[in-house]
């Protein structure tokens, strides 16, 4: 005979489980877990502690346990994540969106007006694109990503966010960064319909891949072996995506358009140095919650 499955009791079995496996966060995720699993928030922990648990949940809950205690992340577990306070869908084709990154929107946001084109490089699983169209109004977006698998998880995520706000428009492009709006535009020359020589835009915001690539090898467990490489890999001293974008942003940007990049907490004055000699202006770099630079942009002049 089974015995009984105890909230309280479960989690306690869970956390104990993760933290015996090194996992950061043990206690924090055991109860994300149990909550994803039994549909209850974090009140249930405290007032309802005793209630009982089905056998069922319980299994669930235990093969969940033990492969966040292999490290895999929270976040494809739950296929979830909240941004810009919103739900994402997330699997192990994207980048899990991270709380450094609303710094980045929120820089953003300061300077988009209502009708503006917002381009996104980089876009992974569209959550930068989607949360600035989600908080604006009449605003168009571009997202453009080397990875199929990605932009399935970003489209998904716009049909999700269109279901409250059917008026929202973007599209996915595949493709190496500038590359697909090139090949857009070629297209409709060829077929005779009127068409921009280059697409313009207000704004590009990117988070590119901006790790070294000697230093992915030391990063954890759930970034290393289970996030994208390509969305990691920022080259040899991790600045060769900002180089390429900073050289091209230019022709893709009206005048007095603005360019947006994340950063790694050590590459602000490289990334600064990179837009100047590009031609951008008033460059500015914005540090993010622990006080870490973390955004530089600046204008086409």
């Amino acid at each position: 005979m089974k015995r009984e499955q105890i909230y309280r009791e479960v989690y306690k079995e869970g956390a104990a489980r993760l933290k015996d496996a090194g996992i950061r966060e043990a206690e924090l995720d055991a109860r994300f877990l149990l909550e994803f699993v039994c549909g209850t928030d974090q009140n249930t922990l405290l007032v309802h502690g005793d209630r009982k648990i089905s056998d069922t949940a319980y299994e669930q809950y235990s093969t969940l346990v033990e492969k966040r205690a292999g490290h895999v992340p929270l976040q494809h577990l739950t296929g979830e994540q909240e941004f810009m306070g919103l739900s994402f869908h997330v699997n192990r084709n994207v980048l899990v969106p991270r709380q450094d990154t609303e710094v980045l929107v929120e820089e953003v946001m300061k300077n988009l007006h209502d009708g503006m084109r917002i381009l996104d490089l980089c876009t992974g699983s569209g959550c930068i694109l989607l949360s600035l169209l989600r908080y604006s109004n009449d605003c168009e977006g571009v997202g453009t990503d080397l990875s199929s698998s990605a932009l399935a998880v970003a489209r998904e995520n716009y049909e999700k966010l269109r279901r409250d706000r059917p008026e929202l428009s973007a599209c996915f492009l595949e493709g190496d960064l500038f590359g697909p709006l090139r090949h857009h535009s070629d297209e409709a020359e060829r077929s005779g319909r009127e068409a921009r020589s280059r697409e313009k835009f207000d704004i590009i915001v990117s988070n590119p891949p901006y790790i070294e690539t000697d230093t992915i090898s030391t990063l954890m467990p759930e970034v290393r072996e289970y996030e994208p490489l390509m969305a990691l890999d920022g080259g040899a001293d991790g600045l060769s995506f900002y180089r390429r974008i900073s050289k091209e942003a230019g022709s893709f940007l009206y005048n007095g358009g603005m360019l947006f990049f994340e950063i790694g907490c050590n590459q602000a004055d490289q990334v600064r140095e990179i837009m100047e000699k590009a031609g951008f202006c008033r460059i500015e770099v914005v540090k993010d919650f622990a006080g870490l630079d973390r955004v530089v942009y600046g204008s086409w002049a």
